[in-house]
């Protein structure tokens, strides 16, 4: 598929991967619907693209966790640009608690976020998404194929975006549209600090280094990639494809090297 001169939507695109991404689509030369809450982060992220590549960019503010936001934002790019090729669901937060803690309001404002903003978005672009033979993108991550502790709303939420997607997949087999699932391992950004805690609140910084974690950047241009050649799924990191691998034969020691590696995280909730 031919990303120059595409429409691309991106959801989440003011910070992290979703602004990598941004970049990294600018750069090869589609044309931008960029979605985020916060309409100034937009506004800069949109100046940054028209500086350095003179790039088409439309900014829609949206909430994805309601779908008439998300409906605005299909309606707002195929009015802007006439047509809607490539979706890249990136919005989403994580949480950092024990599920005997933490609140249920967490479990749901994930699900709104990161399932539910998925389905909205891909509800009102995929008719344009059919006719145009383009691309459906989920950004899910490793806790979608094996829970992750202390993330069990996060996990939950990917695994429902992959069941999703797969199933669009095959709804669409023979219309020609691509759907790529693509599994970031842990990757430097400000998900992290973002992330929710047993009562909603964020935690603030970071309880990892994040010096030797995949860069954002690179993140983007392996899905771009994955688009581009019209990939299924992209694992990406090597820690994240051994995960997979040992989530299929050894699950019961992938069970333990995941307590053991999120036990020993700084302030971790859970205790050995």
């Amino acid at each position: 598929m031919s990303i120059k001169n595409s429409v691309c939507i991106i959801t989440g695109a003011s910070s992290g991967i979703g602004r990598s991404l941004a970049f990294e689509m600018a750069r090869r030369g589609a044309k931008l619907s960029l979605a985020a809450r916060s309409a100034d982060k937009l506004n800069e992220l949109k100046n940054e693209l028209e500086q350095h590549y003179q790039a088409d960019v439309l900014t829609v503010p949206t909430d994805v966790s309601i779908e008439e936001q998300c409906k605005n934002l299909a309606d707002q790019t195929l009015k802007a640009f006439g047509r809607i090729d490539i979706l890249i669901n990136n919005a989403g937060i994580s949480m950092r608690a024990l599920f005997v803690d933490v609140e249920i309001k967490v479990l749901k404002r994930l699900m709104d976020v990161n399932f539910w903003g998925t389905v909205y978005c891909t509800k009102y672009a995929l008719p344009s998404i059919i006719e145009n033979k383009g691309s459906i993108v989920g950004v899910t991550s490793v806790a979608g194929f094996h829970g992750l502790p202390a993330r069990s709303g996060y996990s939950a939420s990917k695994f429902a975006i992959q069941g999703f997607l797969e199933t669009i997949r095959i709804e669409n087999l023979k219309k020609g549209v691509h759907v790529l699932i693509a599994a970031p391992g842990f990757t430097s950004s400000n998900v992290r600090k973002s992330a929710l805690t047993a009562d909603g609140t964020p935690q603030g910084e970071s309880p990892r280094n994040e010096s030797r974690m995949m860069t954002s950047d690179k993140v983007a241009r392996k899905i771009a990639n994955g688009i581009r050649f019209r990939r299924r799924n992209i694992i990406l990191s090597l820690k994240g494809k051994i995960s997979v691998l040992f989530q299929r034969v050894l699950p019961i020691l992938l069970d333990r090297l995941f307590y053991n590696a999120m036990a020993k995280e700084p302030d971790s909730p859970i205790k050995n």
